[in-house]
């Protein structure tokens, strides 16, 4: 696989919409239409940029890469002004499997990291007739409500200072007026070692301008501490996750050495993964953006674990 400095593509080109499940899906695609399907899945507070250099590494391999903004993100919309703006778990993931229906995917390479490696999770995890293999950053990331209830020792809380903060009307107020700048300090501490410059940030945070962009984030990180309700036609796909399910499918899970952002240790979650399964530690002052800190390590990722 070619060698690609980060940084080196800006932009995927045009990106393309369809209709799936509740929302109409704004994605970039690359490579080659019958190539074996890979998606690739962001996180917050980032957006497809987050791939903008390993979509070609992979495209060049052969495989068909997708890379979709989530809900609240991006070219994303609702299709119904009435549908509740849901961020919890199962939810995004079910929005991933309508992906994948819309565009005739019936079964996929899943790979992401923060919001993106939990849905990778669930669907490897849930629907692993759909996911073929999996790369996740920062490994098991599937929780509960149950598991946010759980009070940590201070030092820990600490890095979820804004999870706390949202939790406030005052948080929610504070995110919509300041949520470049917010975002911003996000990555600073989540990537301290990341040299991005303003280009690439403000490319990304022009995705968090979505209507429903507030919305669906407060509602996640209110719906993980158990201070906002889901839906109840979720609550058995949830009961099913808090009982934290293995993931069968192969699996390779990386860590950046520079990782600012809460993460949990590997030896924690490394039983979780019974099928056939590599953890890699990425150097060199990688943060919380591994794609796009490192994209040459997560793409041969993808590779490595389609490989046998």
């Amino acid at each position: 696989m070619n060698t690609i400095k980060p940084g080196t593509n800006t932009s995927f080109g045009s990106l393309k919409q369809i209709d799936a499940g509740v929302l109409n899906v704004g994605y970039a695609e690359a490579g080659p239409s019958d190539g074996r399907a890979v998606l690739l899945l962001h996180g917050w507070p980032y957006d497809i940029h987050s791939y903008v250099d390993v979509a070609p590494r992979l495209s060049q391999a052969g495989y068909r890469v997708i890379v979709p903004y989530l809900r609240g993100y991006g070219t994303t919309r609702f299709l119904s002004s009435e549908t509740f703006r849901n961020g919890q778990q199962s939810v995004i993931a079910l929005d991933i499997i309508a992906l994948m229906d819309a565009l005739k995917i019936s079964k996929a390479i899943l790979a992401g990291f923060d919001w993106g490696a939990r849905t990778a999770d669930i669907i490897a995890a849930l629907w692993q007739e759909r996911c073929k293999a999996l790369v996740s950053v920062s490994g098991y990331l599937i929780g509960s409500q149950e598991a946010g209830k759980v009070p940590l020792p201070p030092k820990a809380e600490l890095q979820w200072w804004y999870q706390y903060y949202f939790a406030t009307e005052r948080g929610r107020a504070g995110y919509d007026k300041y949520r470049h700048d917010f975002a911003k300090l996000i990555w600073q501490i989540a990537s301290p070692k990341w040299d991005f410059d303003d280009a690439t940030f403000e490319r990304s945070a022009a995705s968090f301008d979505n209507a429903d962009h507030v919305s669906i984030v407060i509602h996640n990180y209110r719906w993980r501490l158990g201070l906002a309700e889901g839906e109840p036609k979720y609550d058995e796909l949830e009961k099913r996750l808090a009982e934290g399910p293995d993931i069968t499918v192969p699996a390779i899970t990386l860590e950046g050495d520079a990782n600012g952002a809460p993460h949990p240790d590997a030896s924690s979650y490394a039983g979780k993964f019974s099928g056939r399964y590599a953890h890699r530690i990425i150097t060199g002052g990688v943060g919380h953006n591994l794609p796009q800190e490192a994209p040459q390590a997560f793409a041969q990722a993808i590779v490595d674990v389609d490989g046998d």
